[in-house]
């Protein structure tokens, strides 16, 4: 027993060391690295799953794998919308720590999952239950449809565990904690691809197999870092049981960014829209540019991570102007690594598209449309981190409302694009335009109305 309390203080911190409100840490590049690094791995983690599933099944048959592909959208579009239960968590149990409450900033943690748990739950059902109009809707065949229903039908009661996951590593990252959810992500990806092969292959199961191996690793996850949170919890006397207002207190940190994250989910499918209208060959590039996009994002998205613990501590301390400087050294560093990326994209553009095809037009096309999004990456970085310092800080009704803004003023940007007679005429230059619009309206709305907000910490 000794062991695990060691290990608990070690990891969560000893409650009898907690930080005082009135003390605010140096922010060092080296507290930055503490938190970015450890997240960023438990990120390249998660895709992991998707990854495994996709090399076993695709062994199956082509049939399967597409299956699988279009089950696996259904499921990461939910896990998508509800990674707010991540977000919120870690700014209020963030903001907790910095007033000194950690018993506090773990019952929070503890409501959250319990919040979880419920979406998770009710999500499960409905996935199950409404699976076949659904998949059909989204395209599945007939060859398609029995495989696509056996796996979203097996891995939806993982969503339960997916999303408690998502809750008790918010609770973690608030904690300062980044190391714990990467050891789970890691060790879970690991054990997700020995279930998926027993299950599949000695047990017969197939792709259902496929779908209850990951269902079983994501409720395996939500009890590693669950009981983690409540051996915490308990040591500090605080109740495991859900409580009315605190359920209540989780939806309303919640909601403001669920409503940010579907903003956002509508901008990207507008800009999908766009560019289906120009032609196939435009669409692939499309794919090519966003892939790069995305990939970055992912550091980005690390830092960001770091911000929204820091930022939710600094914002509990109480102290006026503690949000200042650690503002301006985290804006740096998204400036910098932003920076940074769009310098090596746009040298290495012609390069990069050629790694994903050897069609010339689509390369030629690709090459321009990297290019455009390498020169905003600068701003990418400056709205992500700023992004982590307003959720940390508890702003998240400004950035729903905000989000909702943004789309306003790239939307009908994007429409007139998307009728220009520039479609027809050069593909290359609308592909190019409509990356100009996302990246320099869209992107730059958000720096906008997130510096705005940025002025008033």
């Amino acid at each position: 027993m000794s062991s695990n309390r060691d290990w608990v203080n070690q990891t969560l911190g000893d409650p009898d060391e907690a930080t005082p409100a009135s003390s605010m840490p140096t922010i060092t590049t080296g507290k930055i690295l503490a938190l970015a690094l450890p997240s960023l791995g438990a990120l390249i983690a998660e895709p992991l799953f998707t990854i495994i599933d996709s090399t076993m099944v695709g062994h199956l048959g082509t049939p399967q794998l597409a299956g699988l592909g279009v089950a696996s959208t259904v499921l990461n579009t939910a896990v998508g919308l509800f990674i707010f239960l991540a977000y919120s968590t870690t700014s209020l149990t963030g903001r907790h720590l910095g007033a000194g409450r950690r018993d506090l900033a773990l019952r929070s943690g503890i409501e959250a999952m319990w919040l979880a748990g419920g979406i998770g739950a009710v999500a499960a059902i409905l996935l199950a239950a409404f699976a076949s109009p659904l998949l059909t809707w989204l395209g599945a065949d007939a060859a398609t449809l029995p495989h696509a229903l056996a796996y979203l039908r097996s891995s939806a009661p993982g969503l339960i565990g997916m999303f408690v996951v998502l809750a008790a590593t918010g609770t973690l990252r608030g904690l300062q904690d980044t190391r714990t959810p990467l050891i789970a992500a890691s060790v879970g990806a690991a054990f997700n691809a020995v279930a998926n092969w027993v299950l599949m292959y000695p047990l017969g199961l197939g792709v259902a197999g496929s779908g209850l191996g990951t269902a079983l690793t994501q409720t395996l996850m939500a009890l590693f870092l669950g009981g983690i949170i409540a051996r915490a919890a308990r040591r500090e006397g605080v109740s495991l049981k859900p409580s009315t207002y605190g359920l209540f207190a989780s939806a309303a940190e919640g909601t403001p960014l669920l409503i940010r994250t579907i903003t956002l989910r509508v901008a990207l499918l507008a800009t999908l829209s766009a560019v289906t209208s120009i032609s196939t060959q435009a669409l692939a590039a499309h794919q090519i540019v966003w892939t790069l996009w995305s990939f970055a994002a992912y550091v980005l998205d690390a830092l960001a991570i770091a911000a929204q613990a820091l930022a939710g501590f600094a914002s509990g301390t109480g102290q006026r102007g503690a949000m200042q400087p650690l503002l301006r050294t985290l804006s740096r560093w998204g400036l910098g690594f932003g920076a940074v990326v769009g310098v090596v994209l746009a040298l290495t553009a012609p390069w990069m598209s050629r790694i994903f095809t050897t069609d010339l037009t689509v390369i030629d096309y690709a090459t321009t449309a990297i290019i455009v999004s390498a020169f905003f990456q600068p701003v990418a970085g400056y709205v992500f981190l700023l992004d982590g310092i307003l959720i940390g800080a508890g702003h998240g009704r400004y950035l729903a409302a905000a989000s909702l803004l943004n789309l306003a003023v790239y939307a009908p940007v994007l429409w007139l694009i998307a009728h220009s007679s520039v479609l027809a005429s050069s593909p290359a230059l609308a592909l190019a335009l409509v990356w100009l619009a996302y990246s320099a309206v869209y992107t730059g709305m958000r720096a906008f109305t997130n510096g705005y907000a940025a002025r008033t910490l």
